[in-house]
């Protein structure tokens, strides 16, 4: 049975890793899928090009994971590729509600079940808006995101070069 784990992974977290890691044991094959939209143009940090790059760095180790990314409903893509299981992870009781709501949507919608898979209790205050906030001030991520995570936002937030004022 093939599984997607859908987001927009901006950039993955440890977290995202440990659901991932997890859904990879349960399924055949997992697709993490990144979900764009044009009208959120511009709202990520990462564009989409670099969001599948640090996908792919970060789940090469799982053979039976793979990266790809969707402009639409969800449920479209779910036919597109003939897969019938979503994977989400939730990290308390308030993604709970959020995703039920989802998860009903895309059962009616497209008759997808969903399957709900809780991160472990270490990753659960962290989140990819956090890890780019502490990033954003230089502060240590390495221990909430993968290294291709990591790396990607120490590139993105690395101080500029200020010229040295002549004395």
């Amino acid at each position: 049975m093939n599984a997607v784990f859908p987001g927009s992974f901006d950039p993955i977290t440890n977290g995202h890793m440990d659901v991932l890691a997890r859904a990879a044991k349960i399924f055949d094959h997992v697709t993490v899928t990144v979900m764009h939209n044009a009208r959120k143009q511009g709202r990520h940090l990462f564009t989409l090009e670099e969001r599948l790059d640090i996908l792919r760095a970060a789940t090469a180790h799982l053979p039976n994971v793979s990266v790809d990314s969707f402009g639409g409903l969800l449920v479209d893509y779910m036919q597109q590729q003939n897969k019938g299981i979503i994977v989400r992870g939730l990290r308390a009781v308030s993604d709970y509600e959020y995703e039920l709501q989802i998860a009903h949507l895309n059962r009616q919608l497209g008759e997808v079940e969903t399957v709900f898979i809780m991160a472990a209790t270490r990753w659960s205050f962290v989140s990819s808006s956090m890890a780019r906030e502490i990033a954003s001030y230089q502060g240590d991520i390495s221990s909430m995101v993968p290294f291709a995570s990591a790396e990607a936002l120490r590139r993105k937030f690395a101080p500029a070069l200020s010229p040295v004022a002549p004395e």
